[in-house]
Parts: C-alpha cells; structure tokens; sequence
C-alpha cells in the first residue's frame, strides 16, 4: 500500500487541534485588532486543504465572556464561508447525542441536520473566558451551536458528581471516543478528582478496539496546592490528551510514564500576554488516528505576530556602568535601545519570505533594576519605537528582587516577602490576590462572614464580568444566611455570637455548601441587572445609545438639560433630569443611598435585639431552592444510550464507568517526527503493551 493511500485511507480519522483562538481580543487595538480573526481565518483555511474529517477545539474560542457583534459577525462568517459545503462526512456518530450535545434544543451532531450542509463538523468545549453563566447557564458557543455552526460539547451541568460520556465515532473500521470536559474551577475540579466524583464512562463491549482522545481545559501547570489538575488525576485507559488553557505551545505529544498516555498542549493561537510563555512559535496539529496508532503533525501558523522578549540584569552589566556611574540612567537607556533594536532586527529578518506575518512585531524587555539602579522614562522611550512595533507603550517592563531585611519586628511574623513575585505577576489573578491580602492582612481586618474565596469569587466577577451587584448580593446572602443560622441556635449574648459566626464560618470553607452560596449570590446579582435592564419605563431616547453597546446595560449619568422636555420625567424638577426607572435617584436627594447604607450597616446583633419588630427572613428572601436556575444537581442516573438519529450499534450500546488503574493490553503507536514528508505515520509500537 502506497504512503498516500494510506493517509487518505478510509479507516483513517484526520483531525484539526486547536486550542485558545481567543478571537476578539484586542479587537479594538489600531494595529493588533485583526490578529485573532486572521489567525482563525488560516486554521480554518488548513482544516479545508487537508481535507480533515472535523475540527476539535480546545476551549477559549472567544477572549470575552459577552463577545461584540463584530466578534460574533466574523466567526459566523468564517465558519459557513469554509465549513458548510457539499463535501460527504465519512464518519457516523454511535452514541447517545441526547447525552453528547445536552446544551442546545438540537440534540444531535449538525451535520446529521437535514436542514444544514455541513462538510467539515466543529466540535468544540468551552473554556474559563466563553464559560457559561446567567440564569440559563449559556455561552456564546450555545449561540453558535443552536445556529448549527458547531457542536459544544463537554458541558457538566452538575457540581457534585461528573459523568463523562465520549462521543462514539466510526469510520470504516476505525472506532474513536471522543471525550471533552469544560473549563471548571481548578480547586473544585481538584477536589471532586479527590473524593472519586469524576466517572469516565466507557463501552461495554470492545473496550481495547477504541482509541480514547479526551479534550480538557484547566491549569496544567501548578500554580497553588489545589490549583491544577495533575496528569495523574485522568484515567489509564486514555491514548491521547489535548489539553487547553495553557497558552505555551508544546504541541509535540509527551509521554505521561505513569498513566502511560499523551498529552499534547497545542497553545494558544494569538499572544494574550507579553511573558515567556507566550514567544514560543505557535503551531496547530493535524492528528491522523487509525485503528489504535496515531500520528501528528505540526501546522505551523504563519499569520501570528512575532514576538520577542528578553531579561536585562543592570547588575551584570558592571563593565560599563553602576549605580554611582555619571549619567547612568542615560547609559542604561541607551543599553535597552540597543537590545531593543537588536530584536527588532531579528523579526524582520525571520519575516523574509513570510508575505503573511504581520510586519510589526511585539517585543518586551524586561530590565531587573536591583542593586540601586533608577528607572527611566518609558513613555519617552517608547516614541522612538512607534512606527517599529506592535507595542509601543510596554516595551519595557521593569521589575526589582525584593531586598528582606533584617531585624524588623513583624507582630504576626508575616513573610510579606513571599507574597511578592520577583518577576511580573501578569497571570495573577483577582481571587489570588484577594487571599494573599487576608493571609497577610492583621486580625482586625479579617473577614467574620464571608470567606476568601467568597470574597475573591465576587470580586472576580465585578472585575472580569461588569456585575456591579456581585460584592452586595453576596455579603446580604451571607448576612441573611447567617442571622437564620443564629436564630435557630437560640444565640442571645455577643460572645457567643461571634463564636458561632467563627464556627459557622469555619464549617463551610472548601466545601460544596459555599461553591452553591457564591453561585447563589451571583445569580441574584446577574437577575437583579437584568431586572433593572428590562424596566419598561426606561427612556426611550437612549434607544440609540443601547444599541452601539456591546456591554450590558448600565445606569446612565444624569444630563444637565436633556433633549428638551421629554429628558425631565413627569414630575418635571421632582423626578430629576435624564433619571430613569430603574436607576437610583440623585444623590443630592440622599434618600436612597441612607436607606441602601442603613441597610447594609446593621450589624447581627441590632438584628436580634428586636425580632418582633423586623418583617420575617421568608417573606423578604427567596429561598435557596427558587432561585436555583444555573446547576442541576439531580442525582438521577441520566440513561447512557438511547435511540439516537444515528443507526444503533450493539457494540456501542452501553457503558460501563472505568476504574481508576485497571487497563488491559495497550497498542498505541506514536510517531513524533517533525518532518513532513510522505512516509507512513503509522509506524510500529512504539511502547510495549501494557500489562
């Protein structure tokens, strides 16, 4: 059998990878915002000329959570323009797509819908920036998935217990479990992988005939005791791991010696961050899978902007100046102009050749100034490289090692130096920060109802999502929780209240009770903007404002005269100018904002010291249960294999759940070269069957 024979054979599975296209980001930029469309527009353009057999993506497909119609528009039209055809599917689906595809009102892959021509099939998890939320629990991939563009998969709709059902695919005698699993919380994933609440189901029958590709979205790298997955956590039975999320391109399928799969860590398709990580080549992978062997190959993607970036140390740099040096900070800046340059010299020269590379490249210096060094200014700096880069305004990014000192007195002998990275804390995130403050903050400043996580939860969503509501539903859920808690303890005296409080608090830490609570406190907040956002009595001279937003609607600021009359309300001065229904009145009036911080400022004891006076907790609150929109956290057993629209197969009928570290014999072949000549990718084992 000839090598092209073998590679266009019928029993061959060729797919894309893809992870973290992150389309949309920086859409607004002069000079970066077409990067992430021209990126998707190639990976696309690659999928067509290889012909594959359908694109998998790794999660992140969009960067914003609420992508812009721009955004939406482009990947819409980028998909039907290379995706949707004539062009014959040669591979049936066998399992449950009730199960498979349990997010959209079409439960059934979109190429098997006798309303769409599909000719090369999506399917796609989501990751932690297009994760679902609101009341309903959707995402933008949902957008596309009920518009028949792709299929989302992997989608757990339950916080105690995940149930994995793979996706069985067939073509000619090649039988491929597709696997996948949304970005959730690492420390809740962490958790439920500890206590056993993670089930990967498998086929009963022919169990050793599949090859088992699993799609996963999480931290790899361990960045906190609990904050990762470790490889070690996924089931033995797998053959390959397409892992998401980290942005670092390690395409090249490494060995876990343990478990004895691979992973492959695609990266991302655009630079998000100006790190390390992030300068590696990146590339996407055309996987070919027959029988139980596989091959990958490395798609080098030619429209990503190129990206440098160095580490000065001014201390090593002794032969030519130091911190006592005449002029030394002219002298170190004409050192990070030369390095600067140096780099600058080096893209273009790689850009030869490569009509399709953007011509500005990204380009960071990094300059340690410890020692006694200065700072120069970066804004001045910067003008001499406007027309060079794609960056100009943080090319350099200064950074010093913290210096301990010696002999202070700390009075809770905090080691505030390990709170500080020596190097850029750019990946940080907000819920981080948030604990490192309270473990480094005095007892008097410590939280007494909420937790850390709490708190850095609700932050997080003010910050990264605009919910202006998330910090005060949370701490009136927590108040309102706690005050029922106390009532029904019987607690009268202040100290045993705070004891309680402490006790009580301390009990919910780490657990699933507080995971439901924080998501509680955050629905009520999404349901409380959308409340005010559908208020029938918003003007409707801002129509025309509402329309050029892509956020989320927010409360207007007060003009001084309005568009004539129909700017003041019907009470003319009475109602304020420009105020609408659903937006507070003028904080001159002071009546709403007394009432709002009164309410806010009760403390637990005022609210016990006259309980017939205050109107009960369930006539003024939901309860947990009505306002539970988000999760179902059914314990049913949800039927593995039903009729599907595919024709039924015996030996994919039924499942059974796998067993951590029990596997039967093994044969995987894997061949790592780069080279991209014609020979056949299916060589021998490559690795002895497992015992």
């Amino acid at each position: 059998m000839s090598s092209e024979n073998t590679l266009d054979d019928e029993d061959t599975f060729k797919i894309l990878i893809a992870t973290d296209v992150h389309l949309g980001y920086l859409e607004k930029d002069a000079i970066r915002g077409n990067d992430s469309y021209n990126t998707l527009d190639e990976i696309l353009k690659y999928a067509k000329t290889h012909q594959v057999d359908f694109i998998l993506l790794g999660g992140d497909l969009f960067h914003e959570n609420k992508p812009s119609r721009r955004c939406l528009h482009s990947c819409i039209s980028m998909i039907r323009r290379y995706c949707m055809g004539d062009s014959p599917i040669h591979f049936n689906i066998l399992s449950d797509q009730t199960v498979n595809f349990n997010t959209t009102q079409f439960p059934w892959v979109n190429y098997q819908d006798e309303n769409l021509n599909v000719s090369i099939p999506v399917f796609s998890i989501h990751g932690n920036h297009d994760d679902p939320t609101g009341a309903e629990g959707l995402c933008a991939l949902d957008l596309l998935g009920a518009s028949g563009l792709i299929n989302h998969f992997g989608h757990s709709q339950s916080v105690e217990r995940i149930e994995i059902s793979p996706i069985l695919m067939q073509k000619g005698n090649t039988k491929l479990a597709l696997y996948g699993l949304g970005s959730i919380p690492d420390e809740r994933l962490y958790r439920m992988f500890v206590n056993n609440q993670v089930t990967m189901l498998r086929p009963k029958e022919d169990q050793d005939e599949w090859f088992n590709l699993f799609t996963i979205h999480q931290n790899r790298s361990k960045h906190g005791p609990t904050n990762y997955i470790p490889e070690q956590f996924l089931d033995d039975f797998l053959d390959l791991v397409v892992w998401g999320h980290e942005h670092e391109c390690l395409i090249g399928p490494t060995r876990n010696e343990q478990q004895l799969f691979y992973v492959t860590q695609p990266g991302s398709s655009v630079a998000t961050s100006l790190s390390p990580g992030e300068a590696a080549k990146k590339h996407i992978g055309l996987l070919k899978v027959k029988g139980r062997k596989m091959n990958l190959q490395k798609l080098p993607l030619k429209t990503v902007r190129q990206f440098f970036i160095q580490d000065v140390v001014l201390a090593d740099y002794e032969d030519l100046f130091t911190p006592d040096t005449p002029q030394v900070t002219k002298k170190v800046e004409d050192l990070c102009y030369a390095k600067v340059t140096e780099m600058i010299e080096e893209a273009e020269r790689e850009r030869l050749g490569c009509p399709l590379t953007p011509e500005k490249p990204l380009i960071r210096l990094r300059v340690d100034y410890s020692g006694g060094f200065e700072t120069f200014n970066t804004s001045r700096f910067s003008q001499k490289f406007v027309d060079r880069v794609a960056n100009p305004k943080d090319i350099i990014h200064f950074l010093r090692h913290r210096e301990q000192k010696e002999n202070i007195k700390d009075e809770f002998n905090v080691d505030y130096s390990k709170l500080v990275k020596n190097t850029a804390v750019e990946g940080l995130r907000v819920e981080d920060l948030v604990k490192q403050y309270f473990e480094a903050a005095e007892q008097t400043v410590q939280l007494s109802l909420l937790t850390e996580q709490g708190m850095g939860k609700a932050i997080q969503e003010f910050v990264d999502k605009d919910e202006k509501d998330a910090i005060q539903e949370l701490i009136k859920y927590q108040l309102e929780k706690t005050q029922r808690h106390l009532q029904a303890r019987g607690v009268t005296t202040k100290e045993d209240i705070d004891t309680e409080i402490q006790r009580f608090r301390d009990s919910k830490k780490n657990t699933t009770e507080e995971e439901n609570e924080i998501k509680e406190a955050i629905n009520r907040a999404k349901t409380h903007r959308l409340e005010n956002s559908n208020d029938p009595d918003i003007s409707s001279e801002f129509a025309d404002v509402t329309m050029d937003s892509d956020e989320d609607s927010v409360p207007f600021a007060a003009p001084t005269r309005g568009r004539g009359r129909g700017a003041r309300g019907r009470g003319g001065r009475g109602r304020g100018r420009g105020a609408t229904a659903s937006e507070p009145k003028p904080a001159s009036r002071g009546r709403a904002q007394k009432s709002s911080a009164a309410t806010q400022s009760r403390s637990i004891m005022q609210a016990f010291q006259a309980p017939s006076q205050r109107s009960s907790w369930t006539g003024a609150t939901k309860s947990y249960k009505e306002e539970e929109l988000t999760i179902v956290d059914s314990d049913e057993d949800i039927p593995v294999m039903k009729a599907t629209r595919a024709p039924p197969r015996p030996a994919s009928s039924s499942f059974t759940k796998s067993s951590s570290q029990s596997q039967s014999s093994k044969g995987v072949a894997f061949d790592d070269s780069d080279d991209d000549d014609e020979d056949n990718p299916f060589k021998g084992r490559s690795h002895q069957p497992r015992r």
